[in-house]
């Protein structure tokens, strides 16, 4: 490879701050301004939503009428573009009628959502003639943008491209009839033959097979889905490639307790007694006895099986603590919670909205923080919460298994309330014990999270691509 700079296109279906519904977003709006300061030209490209705040991101338009062929006919869209304060990194935003509602997700059933990001797809390899930007390789995250990676192999592009797995979970099933859409067939493509012989196209499978590389949010994660236990029925695609597992990161100026506005007192690593005054804060809103010898644990969540819901009962509920979960998701977990809450009001509260200044709240002024997860990928509700001084108890499993450990927190391997627990009562000893707690918390905060060395794992993985 050359000494010019190396040009770098992340297409996904979400981009904080722009827009977000979980950790991906944080991701894909983060990546690129580590990868700046390493000299790559990283930009995003992504739908424009209706709940993209075109005035408050100052978007302007970048291109007009660019003509998208799907399903054999013309469809004209709009490109526009921003950045962000202190970057340099583009963000593009397609516009087209199709991504008008402001729910990112929305879509009558699963078959329009897939139509609805192949679409995307197409109009990304469109546009990137007209915005005059060739880049050296395209980085697909998720099932949405999967896709990509056969196109650019049935146009016999020289475009590299990279696939990161999110979560296996979301996998973006359709009929073989949907290819139409993007004007192939099943014959188009060997991994689109193969494919359509179960009677539907998977955009996951297809993200893993045609892409020059594959990768995933954590190194624990990478092996656990070559399992079957974990392989969401995938293990045998997955074990045609190797999986690199590259942790996330955090924006770290975001999440930091000594500037974040929207905490009652900032504090650092060397001023924890400050912390303890966001305690107070959030045991007040919240509705708790204001009481320090009484632990607050923290959980900031989607209400997913995923997530460890199902661990929850009254058991759970009896240890002397304080609980807080702040989060929206399936009704059944919303209902099951809220009995709870209902049974046990000075222990439990259950925020069924999300806030985010709540949420940051939540980091700042809990003991403990919480991730009991059946599976997670990467996960950095950990990570924030280390950053805050909350002690992690979670679930070793993926990310969570490779960002805590017995210096900074507490795990447990078993999938049962039992070990849920037992583990919980551990830390609640601890947290007891003002001198460890004080020790973990220091060992917690002073964990790097930030960008810098996941970034650098990236920008091997590329140059790795483009010199072979």
């Amino acid at each position: 490879m050359t000494n010019k700079k190396l040009k770098v296109l992340m297409a996904a279906s979400e981009a904080s701050p722009f827009a977000k519904v979980g950790g991906l977003a944080d991701v894909v709006g983060s990546l690129p301004l580590a990868l700046e300061k390493l000299g790559v030209d990283a930009r995003v490209i992504l739908p424009l939503y209706g709940s993209v705040n075109r005035r408050q991101f100052n978007l302007k338009v970048a291109a007009k009428n660019i003509e998208v062929v799907s399903a054999g006919k013309k469809e004209k869209v709009n490109v526009w573009q921003a950045k962000l304060k202190g970057a340099r990194s583009i963000f593009y935003f397609i516009e087209s009628r199709r991504f008008a509602p402001k729910e990112i997700y929305s879509a009558k059933n699963d078959n329009e959502l897939a139509k609805k990001f192949l679409f995307f797809s197409l109009a990304v390899l469109e546009v990137l003639p007209v915005i005059k930007f060739q880049p050296d390789i395209i980085h697909c995250h998720d099932f949405h943008t999967a896709l990509i990676a056969g196109l650019l192999k049935a146009r016999k592009s020289k475009i590299k491209t990279i696939y990161t797995i999110h979560n296996l979970s979301y996998q973006g099933s359709s009929s073989p009839l949907i290819l139409q859409e993007a004007n192939l067939s099943a014959g188009s493509l060997t991994s689109l033959q193969r494919d359509a012989q179960d009677g539907e196209i998977n955009f996951m499978v297809q993200g893993i097979l045609n892409s020059d590389a594959v990768t995933t949010v954590s190194k624990t994660y990478a092996k656990e889905i070559a399992a079957p236990s974990s392989g969401e029925n995938l293990e045998k695609v997955i074990a045609l490639r190797k999986v690199y597992g590259i942790l996330n990161g955090l924006d770290t100026k975001i999440f930091n307790p000594a500037t974040d506005k929207l905490i009652v007192r900032n504090y650092s690593v060397k001023n924890l007694r400050s912390k303890q005054d966001n305690k107070k804060a959030l045991q007040k809103k919240l509705g708790f006895a204001i009481d320090d010898n009484i632990p607050v644990v923290g959980m900031v969540t989607r209400l997913t099986c995923q997530k460890g819901f199902s661990l929850f009962n009254d058991q759970l509920l009896r240890l002397p603590m304080q609980l807080i979960i702040l989060g929206t998701g399936f009704k059944k977990y919303e209902e099951d919670l809220g009995r709870l809450a209902g049974k046990y009001p000075d222990k439990f509260k259950f925020a069924n909205y999300f806030d985010l200044q709540l949420a940051q709240q939540i980091y700042a002024g809990s003991d403990i923080f919480l991730m009991p997860s059946r599976f997670e990928p990467c996960g950095l509700g950990q990570m924030i919460a280390m950053r805050y001084g909350a002690i992690p108890v979670v679930r070793a499993t993926g990310g969570l298994d490779d960002t805590v450990n017995s210096k900074v927190g507490f795990k447990f391997k078993d999938f049962s309330t039992d070990a849920l627990i037992k583990t919980l009562q551990k830390a609640i000893k601890v947290f007891d014990n003002k001198k460890k707690r004080k020790q973990l918390q220091q060992n917690c905060m002073q964990q790097d999270f930030s960008w810098d060395k996941s970034a650098k794992e990236y920008l091997a993985l590329y140059k790795k691509l483009l010199s072979s």
